[in-house]
This record gives C-alpha cells, sequence and structure tokens, in this order.
C-alpha cells in the first residue's frame, strides 16, 4: 500500500495535505467506539488524513485510535495528517488557544497539522456547545473574526498547528481575512459542503485563484437525520446517472462521486463506517489516475446551483 501523503496536495504555507481525508463527523445513532474502530480500519487501509473537530464530541476516541495505531507500529504521528476545528464558543481571542488545547489533550497530540475556524459565527463562550435563551433561539456572540483569525496565527507560530484554514466561509467572508490589515497567514483552505448536486463552483474558482485549497466534505451526501438537512431531497447514491457511469467504468457509485471531485482538484472527506466501503473509497487514490470520471452535472437528478446555499445556512459538519 503506498503512504497516503504520496498523494497530497502543497498548501500555501508550504505543507502538504492528503487528497483523500477520512471524516468521523458521525450520527448520534453511531457508537462512539464505532467511530474508533472505524478510524483503526481507515489507517489500516491506507488513510492518514483525518478529520476532526470539537463539535463531534468523539476527539477521545480518534485520539486513542491514533495513539494505538502509533503504538503497534502501523504508523508514526508524522504520517498523520490530523485536522481539528475551533467551535464557535471559543472565538474570543483570548479563549481560541484554550479552545485548540482542549482538543489537542482529547486527541493526545502536541499539534494538530490543521486547525479551522469551523463556522464564521461566533457564540456564547461557555460548556454548551449551542448556546440558547429561555425562547430556545441560539445565543450569538459579537467579535471580530479578523481578531479570532489573528488568534490561529499565534498557535501557528506557538507550534500548536502546522497550517490554519477556515470552514464553511464564503467569498466575502475569505475576502475579510485576506484583506485584514497586518495579515500574517492566509488561510491555507476552506472547508466545504460540495458534491454533485451543490458544486460550488464559483467558490473553488475564487480559492484557486487566491491559493487556498476547497475540501468538500459531504461528497456522498449528508445526514438526513440532522435538522437543517432537506427532508426527500435527492439521494445522491442512488442518482441514476451516477449510477450508469459506476457501472461503465465497474466502480462504484461513492467511488465515481469521490473521483469526480478529486478531478476537480478538491481535496476529499470520505465517510464511512463499514469496512467494505471503507477500503473501496480508498481506492479512488490507489488505482488507475488516468481513468477519468466524466459528468455533466446538468444531468443530474437534484438541483446544481451556487446560489442554492450561502455558508449561513450550510450545514456545520
Amino acid at each position: 500500500m503506498r503512504a497516503m501523503r504520496h498523494f497530497s496536495v502543497k498548501l500555501n504555507d508550504g505543507h502538504s495535505m492528503p487528497i483523500l481525508g477520512f471524516g468521523t463527523s458521525a450520527p448520534n445513532k453511531v457508537a462512539k467506539s464505532k467511530v474508533e474502530e472505524a478510524l483503526e480500519r481507515a489507517i489500516d487501509v491506507g488513510y492518514r488524513h483525518i478529520d476532526s473537530a470539537y463539535l463531534y464530541l468523539n476527539e477521545e476516541e480518534i485520539g486513542r485510535a491514533i495513539r494505538k495505531k502509533i503504538a503497534n507500529g502501523t504508523v508514526k504521528r508524522d504520517d498523520i495528517f490530523c485536522t481539528s476545528k475551533l467551535w464557535g464558543t471559543f472565538f474570543r481571542p483570548e479563549l481560541v488557544q484554550t479552545g485548540l488545547e482542549v482538543s489537542l489533550k482529547k486527541l493526545q497530540l502536541s499539534y494538530v497539522d490543521l486547525f479551522l475556524i469551523h463556522f464564521p459565527v461566533a457564540l456564547k463562550p461557555g460548556e454548551e456547545i449551542l448556546p440558547k435563551d429561555t425562547d430556545g433561539k441560539p445565543i450569538f456572540d459579537a467579535v471580530d473574526l479578523c481578531t479570532t483569525w489573528e488568534a490561529l496565527e499565534k498557535c501557528k507560530e506557538a507550534g500548536l498547528a502546522k497550517s490554519i484554514g477556515v470552514s464553511n466561509f464564503n467569498c466575502k467572508q475569505l475576502e475579510m481575512i485576506l484583506n485584514k490589515p497586518g495579515l500574517k497567514y492566509k488561510p491555507v483552505c476552506n472547508q466545504v459542503e460540495c458534491h454533485l448536486y451543490f458544486n460550488q463552483s464559483k467558490l473553488l474558482d475564487f480559492c484557486k485563484s487566491k491559493d487556498i485549497v476547497l475540501t468538500a466534505y459531504g461528497v456522498l451526501g449528508s445526514d438526513p437525520e440532522k435538522e437543517w438537512v432537506t427532508k426527500n431531497y435527492p439521494v445522491i447514491l442512488e442518482d441514476p446517472v451516477l449510477n450508469v457511469i459506476a457501472e461503465k467504468h465497474q466502480r462504484t457509485a461513492a467511488q465515481v462521486a469521490l473521483r469526480y471531485q478529486l478531478q476537480r482538484g478538491l481535496v476529499v472527506l470520505a465517510k464511512s463506517f463499514t469496512e467494505k466501503r471503507i477500503r473501496e473509497n480508498f481506492q479512488v487514490v490507489t488505482e488507475d489516475s488516468s481513468d477519468t470520471v466524466e459528468i455533466r452535472e446538468t444531468d443530474m437528478s437534484g438541483t446544481n446551483s451556487d446560489e442554492e446555499k450561502s455558508s449561513d445556512a450550510a450545514e456545520a459538519e
């Protein structure tokens, strides 16, 4: 098995990121122990890019899986590219490093390879993941995201994060960071929902023009149990066009969906808790790269408008 580091993209700060990552966000019905087991299998298969977050409430399990694979000699720490994300309750500049250190402790790591602002909305600081008022409405916090970014830059300089970036940002929000007076480090990436029904073409073009990698989550579809996911939305992996293409190439629908986004120049996160699918998904970077997948997105049965969502409404994964 070729090391995943060989299938990497160079970031604007000189570091490299594997183009295929393993997502660890899990529905409530999936036991945290299953996430830990799935990650162990993923590392055995060859995944080296691990995407985690404070919000997912399973970083202790992620850390145990990584430590177990380091202890048994499967990988070294330098082989692993681990991402974590700063949740909105830690956006005040004086809380940013604390938020990162909380994740580092759970992950049993001294640094993360990538630290992202998870969502461009600040929330009231405290223990609650989603603080709400007596009417059940979220309690936001007035924080200038540019000051949050400055605190991330300090975390990078302190060696707690090798690279820093953002998630769920739109072009205007990215420009706010890029145009910030005294900017020391540009975001290396922007992690967003991106799939065949929501191709993010305008955002992709913008990020490419700024040397920012676009990382895609939800490539195989969003969890329908999440309250913000539109019910009765077409299921990507059941799309008839996608399945015709998959049959033509003798691949699974998931493999075609993943491969297509890689061909567009995105870094892609694949998520599964089934060993067979974990292996199948990884094959998109180990098999013949000359086997190009051609998809006309207008033929897909789901909507595909860049205007369908903004980062204000996109799911935080």
